[in-house]
Order: C-alpha cells, then sequence, then structure tokens
C-alpha cells in the first residue's frame, strides 16, 4: 500500500474518532475489509501491542502502520497520529466558546453515542478471531468474559487486566 494513502487512512480514522479506541471500527473497515491489508488477527496483535506499552489508546495505529508498510509505514502511522494534537488548540477554543449551546452540546453526545456503536460492532469479529483461532479454547472465552465483567463492574486499571491476561496465557501454555 501507498504510504500517502496509509496516512490518509490512517489520519481519517484518528480525525474522526475523537478518543483512542474509536478508531477501531474504521481501521478494521479500510485495513482488513475494504483493502485487505491486514487480517483480523494482525489488527487483534496492533491493537494488544498498542494497549501493553504506556501512552495513548490510539497507539495501535502505529503498530497497524508496522504491518501495512513495515518500518516506513510505523512512521506514517505516527505522524497519522500526532497530526491532531497540532490542530486541538483551535478546536478548543471553538468548543469553549459553543460548548454550552444546546444543538452543539446534542451533536456532541450523538457522536460519542455512535462512537461507542462502531466500537462494539468492531469489537465482535474481533472477539470471534480470537475464540475462533486455532490456539483459541475454553481459556480464552473464560479470560473474555472475566475481562468484560471486571472492566464493567469495576474500577481495575485496565493495564492490571492485561497484564493478568498474559500472565494466565503464560502459565496455561507452560503446564501443556
Amino acid at each position: 500500500m501507498n504510504l500517502l494513502l496509509l496516512y490518509l487512512l490512517l489520519a481519517k480514522a484518528v480525525f474522526t474518532s475523537f478518543s483512542g479506541m474509536a478508531s477501531l471500527p474504521m481501521v478494521r473497515e479500510d485495513f482488513v475489509v475494504k483493502h485487505q491489508v491486514l487480517t483480523d488477527r494482525q489488527l487483534s496483535t496492533a491493537v494488544v501491542a498498542g494497549r501493553t506499552g504506556p501512552g495513548p489508546n490510539g497507539l495501535y495505529i502505529v503498530s497497524v502502520g508496522y504491518f501495512v508498510g513495515g518500518l516506513p509505514g510505523a512512521f506514517v502511522g505516527l505522524i497519522a497520529l500526532i497530526t491532531p494534537a497540532f490542530l486541538i488548540i483551535p478546536l478548543m477554543k471553538f468548543a469553549a466558546r459553543y460548548a454550552n449551546v444546546p444543538r452543539i452540546r446534542s451533536a456532541i453526545r450523538a457522536v460519542v453515542l455512535a462512537s461507542a456503536g462502531l466500537l462494539m460492532a468492531a469489537s465482535i469479529p474481533l472477539a470471534h478471531d480470537a475464540l475462533a483461532n486455532p490456539s483459541g479454547s475454553a481459556l480464552a472465552a473464560v479470560i473474555m468474559i472475566v475481562t468484560f465483567v471486571v472492566l464493567t463492574f469495576s474500577s481495575v486499571a485496565s493495564w492490571w487486566v492485561i497484564l493478568g491476561a498474559a500472565g494466565l496465557g503464560l502459565a496455561a501454555k507452560l503446564i501443556a
């Protein structure tokens, strides 16, 4: 894939997501479904790489760039990830001025709700791939369910859950 197209697709996902993982549905649609330069497994791996390292949740964009275009692709992913930061100051000035306007507030709420729905829609194929994977097992299903319950109904930091899941996966391979 051409690096300019890679940048434009990643920038589109970053600009329209408003938060780290909310770009996942758009990334999946563009790279897995439409252009077929990435598999669901590679996208899942990119998400794991982005979530296990320090930094913003959207850091997985750099891994997506790497999977698609190697080191130059990773650099393009990084540039796409940081581009909005250079535009946030004027946007914040606009938002502060009009944040109390009911129509603007309603539009922002609608975008947040749509992002939540898109994130859920993108998560289903990734979860299916993780469970259908030859290494998937009852343990994978248990990890997914426990993760959902813990993160939904407690205030445990997500990185503890990721660490715990990694430990369980490692222990399962050592025992088997």
